[in-house]
């Protein structure tokens, strides 16, 4: 037996706007599950599909990219991908993923790719490799047009321009799109790159370049040029402009920096060449329509307007953190998008284009922040841009200290309903890891914990709630805090309901009893009543529910001893005393347990709450069936005979003044504990409180409890008992109306099964 939830039952799940997933989706991620199964094991440990149909070329790419998505490309699965004919690669994605040199070599290189996204791989891949791996391939050479290396060690002297082989990036002669941010790009390989005779897009941005010139080379095709952050860039403000004026295709160009990592006297060049260019002649880069500046804090209002006067075809401008984004005229000019601080749109567009720069996603979330302290309708649009941002910064605190806090503004009081399923379910995921990442950083903790702390969901949203519950105890056994251990204690008491047997058990070790008996300890020492006190006793219920070893470690913890005086201290609060005697009926469920309960002062205490009229029906509930569970085995009791009477006498004539009750307050996992109790030969007294307590529960969710009852043979025990000579009248007329209900919910079920079917024409 648990206690019913304190929040609101959950309600029907709802459809989710986003809609069902694509059966693509769903049969890639079958095959992605069931890959074991689906192969065999080549002689050097990679594996290889037992048979493959030939695959649409499409869906060999999306296979790769739902591989590594899934976290399982590895240099073993990507073996699959050695077979060329069945599984064709065009647009091939392995980012994040852990692939080696030779497995990238023989799985990934003999394809005819026309696209290669390796950011950030790690197995020891190295930007030489890839190259001198795809220009083996002679398809490769000429089809190969876009490239990716995001993050990856360069080896500039295994490439061409550094002396080395004359393998180099300029062997693959179709490149029209090349990313080398974050990497150690040298002057010497940047040299090679730009002898491209087709290369239309570069991003080099923290790399370690030091001079643009060679740009000059490409200067007839290069149409878009990223250059964010270049800290080891040395050129003068005047041969800077003299270069970029040159590159006469240019349409996009992102001069951005990081204001956080510079100080007042770093950029001064690039500052004042931007300053030249934005109060300059259009005639320079006059087909520019597209320019980030973002982080560069010397920019002013007044150049920032005659850039955008003197260019009517901008269509994108990166103000972010340049204090001149609120430039007013930037707001008349409806079909420019602008990343800046000065409005909501402004923040929404930086963090849609910077999603893989932390610096200006911090900066960012925190003016979203701002924008959503007092929000009061759904945004999931919004929501989504900030999930985005802790998916792509999942080791960055600055990140999720901020954003946890966003998600806490966009999901708070209603809001969260209003999201699709599978965005708040992905969102809560994220805040578990926030959680697991940042164990220590209380804000994060506290964040999290109120995002969580929602009756929404907790109740509907699917997550892995097993998890949660860990992750919040162990905070809670660590940490002191009053306002966080209410939260932890509240959501605790929630999820631990949710929770399978087998994960309920791991949870109820005698360090997680012993802290929430602590707690329970502290608030009973003053006498206080608080939210906390009652979801710490919800907790301790919801723990021991159907659980001997966590009821066993309930007592060795000295649990009893501090219940029984719970239970005379707070006699005139029902909603501590009814979670107080909910967890000592768990324990008198338990058999081998039942000797600790034979305590004539607790008992005694027990019965004068079941006897007073003045006691609610609730409290009186549990005490009634703590004493019934104990009078049910005359084997196993070990006090008076007197006092067993009295209760078995007791039971029933106070049963039989009880009204029934509304709400729900109580749930089962199962009827086991009440099987024993329905037997033929048990006192009228303890057969009455199980058939009642049946009675009241499949009144309030007949079908839950209807199909219960007859897996476990609940109904079966019950028209026995009608049926039975010496059964009492009061017990036969409550097992008739438990039947009843039962039969008219058959009835109900059936008829709506026969109104649903094929009808004949």
């Amino acid at each position: 037996m648990s206690c019913y939830p304190f929040l609101k039952q959950a309600k029907n799940l709802k459809q989710d706007a986003q809609g069902p997933q694509a059966l693509c989706d769903l049969c890639l991620a079958q095959v992605c599950c069931s890959l074991d199964a689906l192969c065999s094991k080549r002689a050097d440990g990679s594996i290889c599909l037992s048979w493959a149909p030939l695959f649409p070329q499409e869906m060999a790419d999306q296979l790769l990219r739902k591989m590594a998505t899934k976290g399982i490309l590895n240099c073993t699965t990507v073996g699959i991908f050695r077979n060329c004919k069945e599984l064709r690669l065009r647009r091939a994605s392995i980012r994040g993923c852990s692939v080696s040199a030779e497995a990238f070599r023989l799985a990934l290189c003999p394809h005819r790719l026309q696209e290669l996204d390796a950011s950030w791989v790690s197995g020891g891949l190295t930007g030489a490799n890839i190259v001198i791996g795809l220009a083996s391939n002679p398809e490769c050479r000429s089809s190969l047009q876009r490239l990716s290396l995001t993050g990856l060690h360069v080896d500039s002297q295994s490439l061409a321009g550094d002396g080395g082989t004359r393998v180099g990036f300029s062997s693959l002669q179709g490149l029209r799109t090349l990313n080398l941010a974050n990497t150690d790009l040298t002057d010497a390989v940047l040299d090679d790159i730009c002898t491209l005779p087709q290369l239309e897009s570069l991003d080099i941005s923290c790399s370690a370049v030091s001079k643009l010139t060679t740009l000059l080379d490409c200067k007839n095709t290069l149409r878009s040029l990223i250059i964010h952050r270049l800290r080891q860039l040395d050129m003068s403000s005047a041969r800077l402009l003299f270069v970029l004026s040159q590159l006469h295709a240019l349409r996009h160009l992102d001069f951005s920096e990081d204001h956080f990592a510079v100080d007042d006297s770093d950029g001064k060049d690039g500052d004042e060449m931007l300053r030249q260019l934005l109060e300059g002649s259009p005639q320079v880069l006059p087909s520019l329509v597209s320019l980030d500046i973002s982080g560069r804090k010397r920019i002013t209002e007044a150049a920032v307007r005659a850039f955008v006067e003197a260019r009517g075809g901008l269509v994108f401008l990166g103000l972010l953190a340049t204090e001149a984004s609120s430039c007013d005229v930037l707001s008349s000019r409806k079909n420019l998008k602008v990343t800046g601080e000065a409005n909501e749109d402004q923040v929404c567009e930086a963090l849609r284009r910077y999603r893989d720069r932390e610096c200006f996603i911090r900066e960012a979330l925190v003016h979203l922040y701002n924008l959503t302290t007092d929000i009061d309708k759904p945004r999931p649009d919004i929501l989504k841009l900030v999930l985005s941002a802790m998916q792509s910064h999942t080791t960055s605190l600055h990140v999720h200290l901020v954003a946890t806090a966003c998600v806490f503004n966009l999901t708070t009081q209603d809001l969260a309903e209003a999201m699709p399923l599978s965005l708040l379910s992905s969102t809560v995921t994220q805040l578990l890891y926030a959680m697991k990442t940042f164990p220590n950083h209380q804000q994060v903790q506290k964040n999290c914990l109120l995002a969580l702390c929602s009756d929404y969901i907790l109740q509907d949203v699917p997550f892995d709630k097993y998890l949660a519950a860990m992750l919040v105890i162990n905070w809670l056994c660590s940490h002191e805090d009053p306002t966080l251990q209410r939260m932890a204690v509240a959501v605790i008491s929630i999820l631990v309901a949710k929770l399978s047997t087998e994960e309920t058990t791991q949870l109820g070790k005698d360090v997680f009893i012993m802290k929430l008996l602590a707690i329970v300890q502290q608030k009973a020492m003053v006498g206080v009543v608080d939210s906390t006190l009652k979801f710490a006793l919800s907790a301790l219920w919801n723990l021991t529910d159907e659980m001997p070893t966590a009821a066993r470690n309930f007592i060795e913890c000295q649990g009893l001893e501090l219940y029984e005086e719970v239970l005379e201290s707070y006699y005139t609060e029902p909603s501590i005393q009814q979670k107080v005697l909910g967890l000592l009926n768990n324990i008198a469920e338990v058999e081998v347990l039942q000797a600790d309960l034979m305590r004539e002062e607790l008992l005694e205490h027990i019965l004068s709450l079941l006897q007073d009229s003045q006691v609610e029906v609730g409290v009186r509930y549990f005490a009634g069936g703590t004493l019934a569970q104990l009078a049910s085995r005359p084997e196993a009791w070990t006090l008076g005979d007197e006092l067993r009477s009295t209760i078995l006498k007791q039971l029933h004539a106070s049963i039989m003044t009880w009204t029934q009750l509304e709400r729900e307050m109580v749930s089962y996992r199962s009827f086991s504990p009440f099987c024993p109790l329905l037997q033929t030969l048990q006192p009228s007294g303890v057969q009455l409180w199980a058939v009642w307590a049946i009675h009241l529960v499949c009144s309030q969710n007949t079908s839950h409890y209807s199909s219960m009852m007859e897996k476990e043979g609940v109904t079966e025990l019950l028209k026995a008992l009608a049926a039975h000579p010496d059964t009492h009248a009061d017990i036969k007329g409550l097992s008739d109306s438990i039947l009843r209900m039962v039969e008219q919910h058959h009835c109900h079920s059936e008829s709506f099964c026969n109104q649903k079917g094929p009808q004949n024409s």
